[in-house]
């Protein structure tokens, strides 16, 4: 199903515009932090009409992998489901960050999440969410960062960026943050100390457009999103470039909240796990392209956690430099 940039979209892409223009006015010399650009909305959005029981609802977090309203339109249809299969009421509920939707699990205000791998590597124990299920997508349980930049620009490899513009998706994000980090981490430089400027855009398919009309020189990505949009709406994809993979990493997983019952969450299990074998779900997914939802396997994940200690030691160790 083709999906195209609506006038939100378009308003986001005017804010990012007016963003980079008043940095460049402004200078770009200074390395020392992060610009954040909010291309994002939170919405929290209700199952419309539902008469089921007078079960509270189950409430579904979504991190910001995509833009809020490609979130709702693609993933509404898993909640429906989900809430059709159980007999309740789902409720989406969306944050800006990663960091927003970690910290909702921590107070248990949400039951179930689709969330990216970076978190639940790193942190599953102190936000209290397990593991559900993992999607199989594109015939495997893998999934990759992808270093992109303009299809028309001269830019080869990681190295032609020094010194340019540069994007990440999100804080926490393993794909596009905690991976391009570690990147520079072996090469024994920071994002502040190698790229001129860096912008945070909050979902993946903004860090696409971003590169794609030259908001910046380079961003990564979540491979399976690229991939995604590039079958789907080729239209920014089309006009960007994949100059380096990474190693595979498990993807992204769902998780349920350490407070939700046994019960629900073994019912939830089944539902995933079957959803491929019901025509309805086997539609839903393949519009996702989901093959199936398989058992998580904890080692799909140990690199994240390798990936993540390194660059954490390097950090501690350049901010002590900088104290003394």
């Amino acid at each position: 199903m083709k999906r195209t940039y609506g006038t939100e979209k378009i308003g986001w892409i005017f804010s990012f515009l007016i963003v980079v223009m008043l940095l460049t006015s402004q200078g770009c010399g200074d390395s020392s932090g992060y610009v954040n650009v909010d291309l994002s909305k939170t919405i929290s959005v209700e199952r419309p009409g539902s008469q089921l029981s007078g079960e509270p609802y189950l409430k579904v977090a979504v991190a910001a992998m995509i833009s809020p309203k490609d979130t709702f339109i693609y993933y509404r249809q898993i909640l429906d489901y989900l809430g059709d299969q159980m007999g309740r009421k789902t409720q989406l509920v969306q944050r800006k960050t990663y960091g927003e939707i970690n910290a909702l699990f921590k107070k248990g205000e949400v039951d179930v999440g689709f969330i990216c791998s970076g978190p639940y590597a790193a942190d599953s124990l102190r936000y209290g969410f397990e593991a559900l299920a993992t999607p199989k997508v594109r015939g495997t349980y893998f999934y990759q960062s992808y270093l992109i930049v303009n299809k028309n620009s001269p830019f080869q490899k990681l190295e032609d960026l020094r010194g340019r513009t540069f994007a990440f998706t999100d804080p926490d994000s393993n794909t596009g943050k905690l991976v391009p980090t570690y990147w520079l981490y072996k090469k024994k430089e920071t994002p502040s100390s190698f790229f001129t400027m860096n912008i945070y855009t909050y979902s993946h398919d903004n860090s696409i457009l971003a590169v794609a009309r030259n908001l910046v020189d380079g961003a990564t990505i979540d491979g399976h999103i690229w991939e995604y949009y590039n079958q789907v709406d080729p239209v920014n994809t089309s006009k960007t470039r994949i100059i380096k993979k990474s190693e595979p990493f498990g993807n992204p997983p769902v998780v349920a909240s350490v407070y939700l019952p046994p019960q629900l969450k073994e019912r939830i299990r089944e539902i995933l796990f079957s959803m491929h074998l019901n025509p309805e779900g086997q539609k839903i997914l393949a519009e996702l392209m989901i093959e199936q939802f398989v058992a998580t396997e904890e080692k799909w994940y140990d690199s994240i956690k390798q990936m993540k200690q390194n660059v954490s030691l390097l950090e501690e160790k350049t901010d002590a430099n900088a104290k003394s």
